[in-house]
Formats: structure tokens, sequence, C-alpha cells
């Protein structure tokens, strides 16, 4: 069953642009990807879009649909009254490149930033031995897909632009999670997260874990932790004394 839908795309790049109207046909069990694919050969061939594996697996085709950060690959049609409007717009917390494309480099710049894994010596045997608790937990943040649906919806950044020299985002605080959760890592990251990172600017609204297409518990399982253990080695007289006791 096939029915015709009123898209509102957004047209432009870096020095404005503005939304343009395509009736356009959906076929049942389609994606919106499908029918941006379909607007891009029959109405506009020149609409610029990125994606790459249509299984919300790669993060390439992020997007704003109705307002709402969403990978367009796996929002599906049926979301949406056959009499509703779907409007697509690009990420807005990055630079637009063209059309839906934006500029995500920043993320790369950030990603940068962060030591890289450092295992603590084998054992005598050659062997790491770890317990399976420890290797779970930090696990769950590898499910990340780098779609920065996260760090585009996180109000820190989307709605002050001054604040990016500072603040990582959610992205890469599950990152620092995950390498400092970790049972086999020595590199203490938890000054590079308050200093550097701006885990401070976080107020844990949760924005960032109800766009995850990946279903990853940002706020309470990496950012939460992550505030704690910082908070434990500056203000935690135990580890303020320990630290002192070790100098010595």
């Amino acid at each position: 069953m096939s029915y015709q839908a009123h898209f509102r795309v957004w047209r432009g790049d870096a020095d404005g642009g503005s939304l343009e109207d395509f009736q356009i046909e959906v076929n049942e069990g389609e994606v919106v990807l499908d029918v941006i694919h379909r607007i891009a050969a029959t109405q506009a061939g020149d609409l610029a879009v990125r994606w790459n594996c249509k299984a919300g697996k790669c993060g390439s085709c992020s997007a704003e649909i109705n307002g709402r950060p969403r990978l367009m690959c796996m929002t599906r049609m049926s979301t949406f009254s056959p009499t509703e409007t779907v409007t697509v717009t690009p990420m807005r917390t990055f630079p637009v490149v063209k059309d839906l494309v934006t500029d995500v480099s920043y993320n790369y710049e950030k990603a940068k930033t962060v030591p890289a894994f450092l295992p603590r010596p084998r054992e005598a045997d050659g062997a790491y031995r770890m317990a399976q608790v420890d290797v779970e937990r930090s696990q769950e943040f590898r499910k990340c897909i780098e779609c920065f649906l996260c760090q585009n919806v996180c109000h820190v950044i989307r709605d002050h632009e001054e604040n990016k020299p500072a603040f990582a985002g959610p992205r890469f605080f599950i990152r620092l999670a995950e390498l400092d959760m970790h049972p086999l890592d020595q590199n203490d990251r938890r000054d590079l997260a308050q200093e550097q990172a701006g885990l401070g600017y976080c107020n844990i609204t949760k924005c960032c874990t109800e766009v995850c297409p990946e279903h990853i518990k940002i706020t309470d399982n990496a950012i939460i932790p992550l505030k704690e253990r910082v908070i434990d080695n500056k203000y935690d007289p135990l580890v303020w004394l320990g630290g002192k006791i070790r100098r010595r």
C-alpha cells in the first residue's frame, strides 16, 4: 500500500537556506531515508544527504525529523500519519555543509584529546586476568556508533556555541568512562574529565540518553559514575590523605 506524503526538507548551505516542500510517494515498510533517496532521485538531484549502511550501525544519516534527533534509516514512515507533514532538517549543533550534511569535525577533534588505553603489565605467566563483571561494566559503551545525536541534543553546546572549546560532550564522557572503568587500564583521566572535557557543565538532564539509538544509558551508567569518581578524587578526605602518603 502506498500513499502521497508531504515532506519538508531543509535546503541550503553555510550561508543560509530554507525548507522546501515535496509531495512524494511512500510505500509500506519504508523508512525516512528511503523517501529522502526517492526525493533525490526524482525531484531534487542535487540534494545532499550523508548515509552508508542503512542498518543503524554506521551513524551517518543523523538528522532532525519533526524536531527530534534521529537516524533517518531507523525512523519508519509508519511512525507518522499519512496526513502528517514530515520535516527533515540537519543536526542543529553542527555547521551545515549542504542540505542535510553537517560538519561534525568538532567531535573528531575532541576524540584526539582522550588519552589512549594503557594496560597494566602482564602477569608472570604473560596473561591478563579480569573479572567478567568488571569487563561487562564498560562493554555497554562500546556499542556507540558515533552518530553524534547525543552531542547534537546536548543543550550545553546546542544552545551555546561558545562552550564547545571547553566541553567534550556525552559521546566522549562515555569514552572516558569506558577507559576509566576498564579493569586493565592504568591511565587516570579524572582530572582531564573535569578540567579539559568540561564534565562539570553537564547537569544530567538525560536528553542524550533519550536519543541514543543503541539505548546506551549514557547518564546513569557513564556520566554520573564518572562525576562520582571525579568528586571522590578531589574532595574525599581519605583519597586526599592516601595521595599525600604515597607521595612521601
